[in-house]
């Protein structure tokens, strides 16, 4: 989806999301801590936040497709993956560069 593309494309950290997800609550408490500003896109928001999930989904995220993270254009995961990486020291790294 072309939404999707040109906000990854664009931003370094990207987050899809919903304003009532509390993983996706718990990612963006993470990347606070971390002192990362990432671009967070709510598509419960979005009047095509339908399609958005549906296109987050076919690109690999698990169900039900938030929050999903992406860093430097490429698919991270959900929040399974971000705080495994964190949890193994992988995902600062990753962020060094978006780190304010």
């Amino acid at each position: 989806m072309e939404k999707i593309s040109r906000l990854i494309s664009e931003n370094g950290v990207v987050i899809f999301s919903k304003t009532t997800c509390c993983l996706c609550y718990a990612v963006h408490m993470l990347f606070h801590q971390i002192k990362v500003n990432p671009v967070v896109h709510e598509i419960d928001q979005d009047p095509e936040g339908r399609e958005i999930e549906k296109a987050l989904l076919r690109m690999g995220c698990n169900s039900p497709g938030v929050p999903a993270v992406f860093i430097n254009g490429k698919l991270v995961g959900s929040t399974n993956e971000v705080m495994s990486l964190h949890l193994s020291g992988s995902l600062i790294p990753l962020l060094k560069q978006y780190q304010s």
